[in-house]
Protein backbone atom coordinates (compact mmCIF):
# COMPACT_ATOMS: atom_id res chain seq x y z
CA UNK A 1 0.00 0.00 0.00
CA UNK A 2 1.53 3.39 -0.95
CA UNK A 3 1.86 6.18 1.16
CA UNK A 4 0.38 9.94 0.76
CA UNK A 5 2.67 12.13 -0.42
CA UNK A 6 4.26 14.78 2.42
CA UNK A 7 2.02 17.66 0.89
CA UNK A 8 -1.00 15.40 0.86
CA UNK A 9 -0.61 14.61 4.45
CA UNK A 10 0.12 18.37 5.50
CA UNK A 11 -2.93 19.52 3.66
CA UNK A 12 -4.77 16.42 5.17
CA UNK A 13 -3.45 17.30 8.91
CA UNK A 14 -4.08 21.02 8.58
CA UNK A 15 -7.57 20.61 7.32
CA UNK A 16 -7.97 18.07 10.40
CA UNK A 17 -6.11 20.51 12.57
CA UNK A 18 -8.35 23.69 11.71
CA UNK A 19 -11.56 22.35 12.01
CA UNK A 20 -10.43 20.39 15.64
CA UNK A 21 -9.40 23.59 16.72
CA UNK A 22 -12.68 25.47 15.92
CA UNK A 23 -15.32 22.78 17.07
CA UNK A 24 -12.99 22.22 20.35
CA UNK A 25 -12.63 26.24 20.63
CA UNK A 26 -16.07 26.55 20.84
CA UNK A 27 -16.63 23.46 23.20
CA UNK A 28 -14.58 25.33 25.89
CA UNK A 29 -16.04 28.73 25.52
CA UNK A 30 -20.06 27.25 25.72
CA UNK A 31 -18.70 25.58 28.95
CA UNK A 32 -16.77 28.75 30.25
CA UNK A 33 -20.31 30.57 30.23
CA UNK A 34 -22.61 27.93 30.91
CA UNK A 35 -22.35 28.94 34.50
CA UNK A 36 -20.59 25.62 35.21
CA UNK A 37 -17.43 27.01 36.34
CA UNK A 38 -16.81 28.91 39.82
CA UNK A 39 -16.63 32.82 39.38
CA UNK A 40 -13.13 32.06 41.87
CA UNK A 41 -10.38 33.75 39.21
CA UNK A 42 -8.35 31.19 40.29
CA UNK A 43 -10.49 28.47 38.80
CA UNK A 44 -11.17 30.18 35.74
CA UNK A 45 -7.65 30.72 35.02
CA UNK A 46 -6.94 27.23 35.90
CA UNK A 47 -9.73 25.71 33.36
CA UNK A 48 -8.39 28.71 30.64
CA UNK A 49 -4.90 27.33 31.11
CA UNK A 50 -5.82 23.47 30.82
CA UNK A 51 -7.67 23.66 28.07
CA UNK A 52 -5.43 25.93 26.14
CA UNK A 53 -2.56 23.80 26.30
CA UNK A 54 -4.88 19.67 26.36
CA UNK A 55 -5.60 19.80 22.54
CA UNK A 56 -1.91 19.58 21.53
CA UNK A 57 -1.40 16.65 23.30
CA UNK A 58 -3.94 14.32 20.81
CA UNK A 59 -2.44 16.27 18.13
CA UNK A 60 1.27 15.39 18.37
CA UNK A 61 0.71 12.33 16.91
CA UNK A 62 -1.13 14.02 14.08
CA UNK A 63 1.92 16.57 13.71
CA UNK A 64 4.79 13.36 13.59
CA UNK A 65 2.34 11.44 10.81
CA UNK A 66 1.97 14.74 8.97
CA UNK A 67 5.54 15.71 8.97
CA UNK A 68 6.97 12.88 8.64
CA UNK A 69 9.42 12.29 5.40
CA UNK A 70 8.54 10.62 2.22
CA UNK A 71 10.55 6.89 1.05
Amino acid sequence: MRRLPLRARKLIGTLALLTFLLFYSLLVMTIAVSGHLPTNGFVQFAYYLIAGTIWAFPFRYVMIWMLRPDE
